[in-house]
């Protein structure tokens, strides 16, 4: 204990203190590892924020190193900024290496720079989410689900052609590509309970698209919550759009025929089926809105 007051007293009191100050100042290696440094650390979170930062970090330490053999002569001081010059770079290529050996298929490519990249998504996340999928090719006029018939399954991204749907033989909308096939459906229905499609949906075109099976998607929610949260703003986002789209359809007879894909909607709108004591208070703000 002793030793250790000495020590810390020889360190802080017994210190020479600095009297005079170096007039010129140092040369412009130095100067230029500073800049570095500062511009380094202002590097972003991500595969390519790590890049960035690590190799602004690398050569300020190299330049450190250089200043510390060329001007200053100081032996330790080359010798610790050319070691942490060295784990920068080796940091370097690593990340390099991971980034360039993410690779998807064409398909991917495609999703990933269309929806997911400006949404933030980093590759190795959405390599996650491409290993649990499968990329699938629908011929023309064949049927992806059956009303009353398909089993809601899965999930499906559209990547290539167009999606006719359809309910008891009337059209409802299009499927274009980088919309979900499937997404009102996968919203109605909770992760334990199973369901029929009530819809019919026609390739119009030859297609493929992007599917994820029910329970694997939810195995992945459970075990990575950015992921569950990205696709339940995809989702949400893609069940307002085709809203929208069906906004404006369509006028039967006297009344409004609500065909929005949504079970708790489509028996809203169907004579058949009884109506909810909700239904009178959704007619009146109907009414109210359209005045």
């Amino acid at each position: 204990m002793e030793r250790n007051l000495t020590l810390w007293k020889n360190l802080i009191d017994e210190h020479p203190v600095c009297t005079t100050w170096k007039q010129e100042a140092e040369g412009a290696i130095y100067h230029l590892a500073s800049i570095l440094f500062v511009v380094g650390f202002m590097g972003g979170s991500g595969f390519f924020g790590l890049l960035y930062v690590f190799s602004l970090l690398g050569l300020g330490f190299l330049c450190s190193a250089v200043w510390a053999w060329v001007d200053v002569c100081a032996a330790d001081i080359f010798s610790w900024n050319f070691v942490l010059f060295v784990i920068c770079f080796m940091q370097f290529v690593h990340i390099a290496y991971q980034v360039r050996s993410i690779t998807f298929a064409r398909e991917f490519q495609l999703l990933y720079s269309s929806i997911f990249q400006p949404l933030g998504t980093s590759l190795p996340v959405f390599r996650t989410i491409a290993l649990s999928s499968e990329v699938v090719t629908l011929e023309k006029e064949h049927c992806y689900a059956m009303q009353g018939k398909t089993s809601i399954d899965k999930l499906s991204l559209l990547v290539s052609g167009r999606i006719r749907v359809t309910v008891d033989g009337e059209f409802l909308h299009y499927i274009f590509p980088l919309q979900f096939l499937d997404s009102p459906e996968w919203d109605s229905l909770r992760p334990t309970e199973e369901g029929l499609f009530q819809v019919t949906l026609t390739a119009e075109t030859d297609c493929r698209y992007v599917s994820w099976r029910r329970k694997k998607l939810y195995l992945l929610f459970a075990q990575h919550r950015y992921i569950s949260r990205l696709f339940s703003v995809l989702i949400g986002s893609d069940i307002a759009d085709k809203l929208y789209a069906l906004n404006d359809r369509v006028y039967i007879g006297k009344r409004y025929h609500y065909d929005i894909r949504l079970p708790n909607f489509y028996q809203m709108s169907s004579p058949k089926m009884p109506r909810s004591p909700l239904t009178g208070h959704f007619r009146n703000s109907r009414q109210y809105c359209d005045k």
